[in-house]
């Protein structure tokens, strides 16, 4: 099979692999937290329903109800209208816990309520974390020559000059990100979500693509929203996509930054030369290819297919 087919396959391979661990997380994540938390909801609703009958409340009681109330809310289950209120651990929840973890986004809308479940996510994570990085790189090294080294080239093949090529690539990539990854996820998520607005919208879109992840905005959580599994998991395609977008997106400007001596300015790390050969050769590929099959694959003429290398640094 030829390299590049098997670079593909490898990728594809490493995509459906992250798909199944995070199944595998939310099966996990499931089965542990939807006992405690199915205990925790039936706590309240007993709760509640002895505080309605006494007739007479004193301060310790009180006291003791609201603690153990916002205890519990702090986890996701709330005294109000529990048995309306969908599972915080059904798998689509799960799975969507498990990406917003292995993602780094972490909203803490819901956490691990057992020990059980907090050791898992720190094994879980540990082996998540990388290899969602492993996965968004090999991505995106898919993405380079498409959306980057071959619009610069067709840029320069019109007469625009290498470096203000690399310019309005850079700006024409970045009004393609705010409008695809930002602006129009945003009024999607002001439409789904009842209670956001527009800029809530914008607020969460860029709040959690940069893995910022405050918490104050998640998707899904509203009582009674249709469709909720199915919204969940495209929120995680989103996310994924979004991220990737946006280290690619970075890995761009470092480019153009490194071409315009803005890194030697700034005395920070430069491109180097092998990494950018590398945007052209995805980061699966098998490091046992013969020589020969390397030198076979080489283009005849180096400087006919654009690159950074290729512009004119001086």
């Amino acid at each position: 099979m030829h390299s590049v087919g098997r670079s593909w396959l490898l990728l594809t391979g490493f995509i459906l692999f992250y798909i199944i661990y995070l199944l595998f997380g939310a099966l996990v994540f499931s089965s542990i937290e939807r006992p405690v938390e199915d205990k925790l909801r039936e706590d309240m609703i007993v709760l509640k329903q002895e505080f309605l009958n006494l007739s007479c409340v004193n301060a310790a009681s009180l006291e003791l109800f609201l603690v153990k109330v916002l205890k519990a809310n702090k986890y996701g289950v709330s005294v109000l209208r529990n048995s309306s209120v969908p599972s915080n651990w059904d798998l689509a929840s799960s799975m969507f816990f498990a990406n917003t973890l292995v993602t780094t986004v972490g909203y803490g809308h819901t956490t691990p309520l057992s020990d059980t479940g907090k050791a898992f996510s720190i094994i879980y994570a540990l082996i998540g974390v990388p290899f969602t990085m492993l996965v968004l790189t090999a991505c995106v090294q898919r993405l380079m020559y498409p959306l980057v080294l071959a619009p610069v080239g067709l840029l320069q093949r019109s007469g625009i000059e290498p470096r203000p090529a690399t310019v309005v690539h850079f700006v024409l990539l970045l009004v393609l990100v705010v409008l695809c990854f930002f602006v129009a996820p945003a009024a999607v998520f002001s439409t789904v979500e009842v209670s956001w607005s527009f800029l809530d919208g914008i607020y969460f879109c860029f709040i959690s693509l940069c893995t910022i992840g405050l918490g104050d905005f998640v998707p899904g959580t509203h009582p009674g929203q249709k469709y909720r599994p199915l919204y969940q998991v495209t929120v995680m395609v989103y996310l994924f996509v979004g991220l990737m977008m946006m280290y690619l997106l970075l890995r761009t400007f470092h480019k153009m930054a490194d071409l315009h001596g803005l890194t030697t300015f700034l005395q920070l790390p430069r491109c180097e030369e092998s990494d950018l050969d590398e945007d052209r050769e995805p980061i699966v590929e098998n490091e046992r290819q013969s020589q020969k099959e390397k030198a076979a694959n080489k283009p005849l003429e180096p400087g006919s297919q654009p690159s950074y290398n290729t512009i004119n640094k001086g």
